[in-house]
């Protein structure tokens, strides 16, 4: 494709030499970058990649797209925001290939992953060809990509999308973080439906303060990108998007919604109740424990029911889902306890799946889990406030500390307990940590592992080490057999 042809898709304001030339690919990394591929250039958090420019030129860039002149002896294209040009070319270059699918947005604080998975179970269920991006990968076909972000950016994602419509995949399900919203990654695609879930703390480190975090999440429901907007009339934001949006359907179970729960009953192998989506009515089993995996279930059952998908097919594809990887996941029991491992990494999601656990648990209530470095440490002791108010004994330890130090991290999250006085130990080693929480379970005990999920590392000053909860937790067991 000609570089004259892709300018079509953006606005510019200059352009620098002949823009006749071929562009074989497009790229923002200039450690990257191949023969003939056109270099984008913006100002990141900590780089700019105006300065990597004349590496690229020496790397065998066609052409630059840039934000000022940068005086190379190649094309160049100046802009006004060159991050913002990037998915408008990234979806020229691949021939608009998200026309040719089905897309399902999937946007909130918690629960992402396990809306997504759910509307894979329910649609795989009625024969059809799909594929999920989120935090646990990209998968359609019998093709996996390991995940890097929640959201990939968009030159990637556009890439997926044109394999993804040539291997014959007819609807998406896809994460949308509020980070992909806020910096354009989604931009010019068209959502057929699009989830809100819920909205509560995290990402301050980034975003400052709820409402702006809050409002990268609403760009998902902009009419110009969402042709159906499927909300949690039971979140205070998501009452606001539901007063907000054109074309609405809610799910919730206190206040009134086009679709809610009744006759609901719970145990430690998942749940049963009565869905009602405008009225009509169906038994659904779900093999996911906890009121929120319910909420989960309504948000992707009013969805696929709004995409013609038959209420019978909808109960039988949640059967059919077994769980999903590292979300409220029963891993394995000891001693007469069962232990899940959880991705529960905010004040709000690890409430939730403690309290959850809390009403299904016959002995005593443990949580062992950490704090990310690098992130939201505000949320650190409203973590451990969370935590106290909702288990029996706290094991604390570390998660992802990142650049931080572990002890720092635990630190911060004490005073939440303390504030509540439940009973714990700290222990920065994870996987001693775990081996010292099993050893406490008794009969009809629970252990929560928190925090990671079914992260296959721990990212520790900059290097990703290898360690999953669920492989590490069968280690422990099978040594301690």
């Amino acid at each position: 494709m000609k570089l004259c042809q892709l300018l079509d898709s953006i606005s510019y304001k200059n352009i620098i030499g002949d823009v006749r030339v071929d562009v074989a690919g497009i790229c923002t990394d200039s450690r990257k970058l191949r023969q003939g591929e056109l270099f984008v250039c913006y100002e990141g958090g900590n780089f700019d990649s105006h300065d990597f420019a004349a590496e690229a030129c020496a790397k065998g860039a066609c052409a630059i797209i840039c934000s000022r002149p940068l005086g190379l002896p190649l094309p160049q294209v100046i802009v006004g925001d060159g991050r913002a040009v990037v998915a408008p070319l990234a979806r020229a270059f691949y021939g608009y290939a998200d026309k040719k699918l089905t897309l399902v947005g999937v946007t909130g604080t918690n629960g992402k992953t396990t809306v997504t998975y759910m509307l894979k179970a329910i649609f795989e269920a009625c024969g059809k060809n799909i594929a999920v991006i989120g935090t646990l990968g990209i998968s359609y076909g019998n093709k996996f990509i390991s995940p890097e972000l929640t959201t990939p950016d968009p030159v990637f994602l556009h890439s997926v999308f044109a394999d993804m419509a040539e291997s014959g995949v007819e609807y998406v399900f896809m994460e949308v973080s509020a980070h992909a919203l806020y910096f354009g990654k989604v931009d010019g695609l068209q959502f057929r439906a699009a989830i809100f879930t819920n909205l509560t703390q995290d990402h301050l480190d980034f975003f400052g303060d709820m409402p702006s975090y809050a409002a990268a999440k609403a760009k998902l429901f902009e009419s110009s990108r969402c042709s159906l907007a499927i909300v949690n009339s039971d979140d205070d934001f998501g009452a606001k998007l539901i007063k907000e949006s054109k074309n609405v359907l809610s799910y919730g179970l206190d206040n009134p919604a086009d679709t809610f729960a009744i006759d609901l009953s719970e145990n430690l192998a998942g749940s049963d109740f009565v869905i009602n989506i405008s009225d009509e009515l169906y038994d659904v089993h779900l093999n996911m424990p906890a009121i929120h995996n319910v909420y989960n279930a309504l948000a992707a059952a009013t969805c696929a029911r709004a995409l013609g998908v038959p209420l019978g097919a909808i109960a039988e594809g949640l059967g059919k889902l077994k769980g999903v990887a590292g979300r409220l996941e029963r891993v394995a029991e000891h001693n007469g306890g069962t232990i899940f491992v959880d991705f529960a990494h905010t004040p709000d999601g690890l409430e939730k799946s403690l309290s959850g656990l809390r009403k299904l648990c016959d002995g005593k209530l443990y949580c062992l889990f950490g704090c990310g470095g690098n992130r939201d440490a505000s949320k650190r002791p409203l973590m451990g406030e969370a935590a106290a108010r909702n288990a029996d004994f706290l094991i604390v330890t570390s998660d992802n500390p990142r650049f931080e130090d572990a002890y720092d991290i635990i630190t911060q999250i004490e005073p939440g307990i303390q504030k509540v006085g439940t009973p714990y130990v700290t222990i920065s080693d994870r996987e001693m940590a775990t081996e010292y929480a099993i050893n406490l379970l008794g009969e009809g005990d629970i252990l929560l592992v928190a925090g990671k999920g079914g992260e296959t590392y721990q990212e520790i000053m900059g290097i990703k080490h290898s360690y999953n909860d669920n492989t590490i937790i069968k280690k422990i067991l099978g040594n301690l057999a």
